[in-house]
């Protein structure tokens, strides 16, 4: 067998690489023409099998190209799935989602110094950024001092968070933070983070490949670096050095023809998409574009479609390597010695897309999608796959009433909220100057945005304001509201804070109902605010001209947005700008704006550097603390065995489309909840709640958020809103932590009962952590989201999916059953267990099966020993 080590020479040295060439010449078949995606899962594959040491291919190597041609095989679905173990290069965690990573790790250091082991041993195996984004709200808006006070707001309510991670940032080797203020962390990771070509642990050369706590890490594919979005429990699994087990991805390929056209965008891009692809079945799939249209789109372009891959279902959203690229590369500040590098290596491994290339990947199936037909659209009112010509936005607002005569104020419809903000959008030149154009020629026209609309504008990364700045564009955006509210991810993760007085007074006095209106990704039901009943993402052009207009209730293209000066109507049509001033807004976006921020990234303000927080390999935990608590999950009495039941109840009766914002949401904490009467009896006052997101850290108030979206439905009771659920066979209305703790001291094992689509949305591990904490032990759905599947995993929850054809409406359950599955002690991956319904009598009325959604031995074994955390700690406290 050839030596699969190969060299490169470049003008910094000789650097080694595992060959994809050599590969082929070992018989690895297949490669050549498989998609660009897959080259970089092989390589993966190929490189895990090589030892640094003997200077050679491992005994293992013949092993590692059988499993890379079942990979290639099985992706074009011309062979049957494989199981992958695949080794990130780097992990990228922001901080709703990486701080409770760390503090799991810190709990376990804690576990080990108990134990008389060294706590350093649990430490990063791979390199880890964290970036500090989902904390700041928009307390304030349409002000010049919007920025530095929702900043000092964000540093009072979340200073122990930040403490802890002072701490982490000086005792955790391989660990960098970004810290608050800088930037949303796909906007990051774009323009500073990610390295397209970088060295491994070993110091050979290779892809960059990332997992990441957000579910839009897949954004990065626009570089052509291959990541995706993972729970914080299978970012520990790759933090602690253990590879991540999946199945083989079908790779569908997007072949693009045409080219926008004058007037849309590419969020009206990738919100087109979005509806297409959800229509076409990519879920669990690797997504790769290609063709002339691909080739055509700029970077920041190609990024804003590859963030919505979790919206239309996809694990991957990539493009491979190309001159784009490497011209992005150059203007966000990247080496002259590394772009060379990258090109270099990409070119040799076949990774990089040669001008002028009509070669096609072979893929399991291609689409065709034709640029030149996107229009202007909206997605909405509560899934970002809704699309919406403009004209039908109107008609999309659920049941509005009419207006009585003469109603000056804001009436049903009417935006409370339009914000510029999400790394989907403000990555994207093209698309923010677009917005400033709009705005400046709005000012000029004398137009204005009504009281009741609540502006805010939050970019992903500072180089936006330098570049507004510079072409003359701020001004006009402050002018009407949009004046800078933070740099983070605020109103798209439900940082909203609260509505203008006058929208709050209207909801209150009149029961108004009022939209939203962002340039974000997410619009989930109760999602932005409680008091949306409908949000709408737009492009940030059309923001703009949404919040001139107030109201969702009028048609952009044929209504007036106001009157000018002169009293002639203004339409968005006289708004909108020519596309030669957009290239000439454009020339304003240089090199140094990226640079100058790249220099100072990992550098804090004056109140991050000042922060006291203490040293030391084991974290010293604040007695009383309210934020940071030492975590369960290593505790013996949290390990459940893997075992058949037996007259399990339902705790929860959940519908289709149940997302991750609907079992652990992210944002405000209701003062008459579960966790707010928690943190109440505490003596919190309700100002200083903060969010359940950057709560995430004490799991007292997170098991009682489990549910507890104000917009969730428990189908037991589904004329209470929001975390409750009726206890049987008792029949008590009571909240869902009460029952719960009733069926654990009962010793009675609960299940969730739910839809299709279950999971839906975001990354959360709490949407995992908080059930498990719940004693669930299974969910029963009709389909579920991938990462939400995995999460439930690593949590030792049994994910169980109905048969097609069947779910719980049609075999009729309604929830008040107690259940059986039988097969659990017995299961193997993707097995088959038998359940059964038995009403009050102890009578089996319904006996069905069902596939067991534990796809791999690696997800099998974690799930026998409770869980992932369980798994890890019996590894490390064994291996010293």
């Amino acid at each position: 067998m050839k030596n699969l080590l190969r060299s490169v020479n470049l003008p910094d040295g000789n650097i080694r690489f595992i060959s994809l060439a050599a590969a082929e010449e070992n018989g690895l078949s297949g490669l050549s023409t498989a998609p660009r995606s897959i080259r970089v899962l092989v390589e993966n594959i190929l490189r895990s099998s090589f030892s640094a040491t003997s200077g050679d291919v491992a005994a293992e190597a013949e092993n590692s190209l059988s499993a890379a041609e079942a990979l290639i095989s099985a992706s074009s679905g011309d062979g049957p799935v494989a199981e992958v173990s695949f080794r990130p290069t780097r992990l990228i965690l922001q901080d709703h989602s990486g701080i409770p990573v760390l503090a799991d790790m810190a709990s376990l250091r804690s576990l080990m110094a108990e134990r008389g082991l060294d706590p350093r041993a649990a430490r990063p195996a791979l390199p880890v950024d964290l970036v500090v984004d989902h904390s700041v709200e928009v307390a304030s808006w349409a002000r010049p001092d919007a920025l530095r006070l929702n900043m000092g707001r964000e540093y009072h309510l979340n200073g122990e968070r930040y403490r802890f991670l002072r701490w982490a940032q000086q005792e955790v080797d391989g660990l960098r933070v970004v810290p608050p203020g800088k930037g949303i962390v796909h906007q990051m990771h774009l323009e500073h983070l990610a390295r397209v070509v970088m060295p491994d642990a070993t110091g050979l050369l290779s892809p960059d490949t990332v997992l990441g706590t957000d579910s839009h890490t897949p954004m990065v594919g626009a570089l052509g670096v291959l990541g995706w979005g993972v729970g914080g429990i299978e970012a520990e699994t790759a933090l602690l050095g253990h590879p991540v087990s999946l199945l083989s991805p079908l790779v569908t390929g997007v072949r693009l023809t045409g080219a926008l056209p004058v007037g849309s965008t590419a969020t009206d891009l990738a919100l087109t998409m979005t509806e297409f692809l959800r229509r076409t079945g990519v879920v669990g799939q690797f997504v790769e574009f290609f063709g002339p249209g691909a080739a055509a789109l700029e970077v920041p372009d190609r990024a804003t479609l590859a963030n919505m891959a979790p919206e239309y279902g996809c694990t991957v959203a990539f493009f491979p390597v190309d001159e784009k690229t490497l011209a992005y590369l150059r203007l966000t500040g990247r080496p002259a010695e590394e772009i060379a590098r990258i090109e270099a290596y990409t070119r040799e491994q076949g990774l990089f897309v040669p001008l002028g290339s009509t070669a096609e990947p072979h893929c399991a199936r291609v689409v065709e999608f034709d640029l030149s037909a996107v229009v202007p659209v909206v997605a909405g009112p509560r899934r970002p796959q809704d699309r919406l010509p403009l004209v039908e936005v109107p008609a999309s607002f659920p049941q509005p009433r009419e207006a009585a005569p003469g109603a000056r104020g804001p009436v049903d419809g009417a935006i409370g909220i339009a914000a510029i903000t999400s790394c989907t959008n403000t990555s994207n030149p093209v698309s923010m100057v677009t917005a400033g154009l709009v705005a400046r020629r709005a000012v000029e026209r004398g137009l204005k945005v009504p009281d009741w609309v609540k502006t805010s504008l939050a970019p992903g990364s500072r180089t936006v304001v330098h570049y507004l700045d510079a072409a003359g564009l701020l001004p006009s955006l402050e002018k009407l509201g949009f004046s800078v509210a933070g740099f983070g991810c605020t109103t798209c993760i439900g940082n909203s804070g609260d509505l203008s007085p006058v929208a709050a007074e209207a909801v209150r006095a009149e029961k108004v109902r009022f939209s939203a209106v962002l340039s974000g990704n997410r619009n989930f039901e109760g999602r932005i605010h409680p008091d949306v009943a409908a949000a709408y993402l737009a492009s940030p052009a059309l923001v703009v001209a949404f919040a001139l207009a107030g109201t969702v209730l009028t048609d952009l293209t044929e209504a007036s947005l106001g009157t000018d000066q002169d009293g002639s109507e203004v339409r968005l049509a006289d708004l909108w700008p020519a596309a030669h001033e957009v290239a000439e807004a454009l020339a304003s976006v240089r090199r140094e704006h990226f640079g100058q921020e790249k220099d100072s990234l990992f550098e804090g303000d004056e109140q991050w550097r000042s922060l006291d927080f203490p040293s030391g390999a084991v974290y010293d935990w604040s007695a009383g603390s309210d934020y940071l608590v030492r975590s369960p999950f290593f505790d013996e009495d949290s390990r459940r065995e893997l075992t058949d039941l037996t007259g399990a109840r339902v705790l929860v009766r959940a519908g289709d489309s149940t997302t991750t914002d609907h079992i652990s949401p992210a944002g405000a904490i209701a003062v008459d909840s579960p966790a707010g009467r928690l943190l109440s009896g505490l003596g919190i006052p309700a100002a200083e709640f903060n969010s359940y997101g950057c709560r995430r850290g004490n799991h007292e108030v997170l098991v009682r958020g489990t549910f507890a979206n104000p917009k969730f439905r428990n189908r037991l009771t589904p004329d209470v809103p929001g975390s409750n659920t009726v206890h049987l066979p008792t029949g008590k209305v009571t909240s869902i932590h009460e029952a719960a703790a009733a069926y654990a001291a009962e010793g009675i094992p609960v299940v969730v009962l739910a839809g299709k689509d279950y999971g839906f949305g975001s990354s959360r591990d709490w949407a995992a952590k908080g059930p498990a904490l719940l004693g669930v032990r299974a969910v029963l759905a009709e389909s579920f989201e991938r990462i939400h599947r995995s999460n439930l995993v690593g949590m030792g929850i049994v994910p169980l999916q109905f048969l097609d054809g069947d779910s719980a409406d049609s075999l009729g359950l309604t929830g008040h059953e107690a259940i059986d599955i039988v097969g659990l002690g017995a299961l193997e991956p993707r097995g088959e267990v038998v359940a059964r319904a038995h009403d009050d009598t102890g009578a089996v009325v319904r006996e069905w099966t069902m596939r067991v959604r534990v796809d791999t031995a690696g997800e099998l074994d974690y799930v026998r020993r409770g869980g992932f955390m369980h798994a890890v700690a019996d590894t490390l406290l064994a291996g010293q």
